[in-house]
């Protein structure tokens, strides 16, 4: 069965990190582009950061450029997203989602995403 399994979600202080995990089941990361995305209570889900399965490029959004970094550890079948200095407005629960990608075109749009796993809490809160 194919799937994504989210991990390492928690309730963290502002300034606080976390670092959450996607893991794979049923398939092998190294072809497919990963997006991890978020979505607060009441409002849409949004696209946080995304890797190239092709050259290892990534994206951010603006709001976590330099607070966030997204990585692939391809021998453990892994993505990780590594969350420093949080702010409140980083609570969501945070999805991961895996593409199969054939060219170095690298998507950021949630809709292009085949698998989705269940998610992971992230509350930032004093």
């Amino acid at each position: 069965q194919v799937q994504v399994v989210e991990s390492g979600g928690g309730l963290v202080q502002p300034g606080g990190s976390l670092r959450l995990s996607c893991a794979a089941s049923g398939f092998t990361l190294d072809s497919y582009a990963i997006g991890w995305f978020r979505q607060a209570p009441g409002k849409e889900r949004e696209v946080v950061s995304c890797i190239s399965s092709r050259d290892g490029s990534t994206y951010h959004r603006n709001s976590v450029k330099g607070r966030f970094t997204i990585s692939r550890d391809n021998a453990k079948n892994t993505v990780y997203l590594q969350m420093d200095s949080l702010k409140p407005e980083d609570t969501a629960l945070y999805y991961c989602a895996a593409k199969i990608q054939y060219s170095d075109y690298l998507p950021t749009d949630q809709f292009e995403y085949h698998y989705w796993g269940q998610g992971t809490q992230v509350t930032v809160s004093s």
